[in-house]
């Protein structure tokens, strides 16, 4: 697998991401974690993901899977961080949920992201819903994550001037009561896998 997950957008190493993608890799950017929002506001939060990545070197097209589910030409998926249930009810509608773990772990694409684009991935999503609102998605809540990874993730830990952090803490404390295995993230860092290796960078 190739995975770059950050806390919070590109956090504070985007080479890193760089490095695992080919040359002017093409890159589907996934946005639907804020599809409950307005259409304005989403649109504009569409095209800083845009504008970072192309900053980058990378070649970004969104990808709405309300309208597309088709991966197949791209070198990556970059999944933008907001309602982690959200999310998780557009890969099941689009059908993405059924290809993309198999994508992800034959290397056919890397995977990046943040926030929930990372905790997308957990074996379960249980938790969250002390900081995402359930009551954001149309049509049944889905509690089960990807599987790709055997732990959570919960991003934006002790991260002055973000405005989930203290709920995310709450969400840790949740899975120490409970042993849920995660990785704790500031805003800034990222969780890196290259095959074998893992690093929280």
């Amino acid at each position: 697998m190739k995975l770059y997950l950050s806390s919070f957008r590109l956090g504070d190493h985007p080479e890193r991401l760089v490095a695992l993608l080919p040359p002017a890799a093409r890159v589907a950017v996934v946005c639907n974690s804020i599809d409950a929002e307005d259409p304005a506001v989403r649109r504009e939060k569409v095209a800083d993901e845009l504008t970072w990545l192309t900053e980058l070197g990378l070649r970004p097209e969104e990808l709405d899977l309300r309208e597309s589910a088709d991966l197949a030409s791209y070198d990556g998926v970059w999944v933008r961080g907001g309602n982690v249930f959200v999310l998780r009810r557009a890969l099941a509608d689009s059908g993405v949920d059924q290809v993309l773990p198999e994508l992800i772990r034959s290397e056919a694409l890397v995977y990046a992201g943040y926030s929930a684009g990372a905790c997308v991935l957990a074996p379960s999503l249980r938790g969250l819903e002390l900081c995402d609102p359930t009551d954001a998605v149309d049509g049944e809540l889905i509690w089960d994550g990807l599987g790709v990874l055997d732990h959570a993730f919960v991003p934006h830990l002790d991260s002055p001037g973000h405005p989930e952090t203290e709920l995310v803490a709450k969400v840790a404390a949740l899975y120490d009561q409970t042993g849920v295995a995660y990785v704790p993230m500031s805003d800034g860092q990222a969780f890196v896998v290259s095959g074998d290796q893992r690093e929280l960078v």
